[in-house]
């Protein structure tokens, strides 16, 4: 690459990843402001099985990007909440399977309903012309990373 390239590139980049601090500390204030004990990997685990449905600790491994034992550590800590049902997979009862439990569909319902809020409100903001462009880079994006669901075949079956 081209240094005048590389110096764009880095701006890019640089702007990406403050957006990427902003959706954190959006995420982070909505687990505050309800006063909610979960770590981010907790939210995530929530947020997979809220999105993909039922899954087994292998799939939630591969999610998150983490070792299995750091997935089972964040499941078990949900389960001891009450957020996740734990329990044997109709095929294969070796395996465990994990679903929200009617607490944990309630909470990711209500979080996701004030991170959509909070969102619309800094939308609301810009200029409807803006609005429009940033939505479509941000869906490019997520197809870029791959976080798409139509890209992937269901988790569960990975682990199969």
């Amino acid at each position: 690459m081209a240094p005048r390239e590389t110096t764009k590139l880095d701006g890019q980049v640089d702007a990406v990843m403050e957006a990427s601090r902003a959706f954190v500390a959006l995420v982070a204030h909505t687990l505050a402001e309800r006063e909610v004990a979960l770590t981010l990997p907790q939210w995530r685990v929530l947020a997979i099985v809220n999105r993909y449905g039922p899954q087994n600790l292998k799939a939630i491994a591969h999610w998150m990007g983490v070792h299995p034992s750091t997935a089972t550590r964040a499941c078990d800590a949900l389960v001891a909440a009450e957020l996740l049902y734990r329990r044997e997979d109709a095929v294969d009862r070796r395996r465990i399977v994990l679903t929200l439990s009617e607490n944990g569909q309630e909470l990711v319902d209500s979080l996701l309903h004030e991170r959509r809020r909070a969102i619309a409100g800094v939308l609301s903001e810009m200029p409807a012309a803006r609005r429009s462009r940033v939505a479509e880079a941000m869906q490019e994006f997520a197809e870029a990373v791959g976080d798409v669901p139509e890209h992937y075949e269901s988790p569960v079956d990975w682990a199969r």
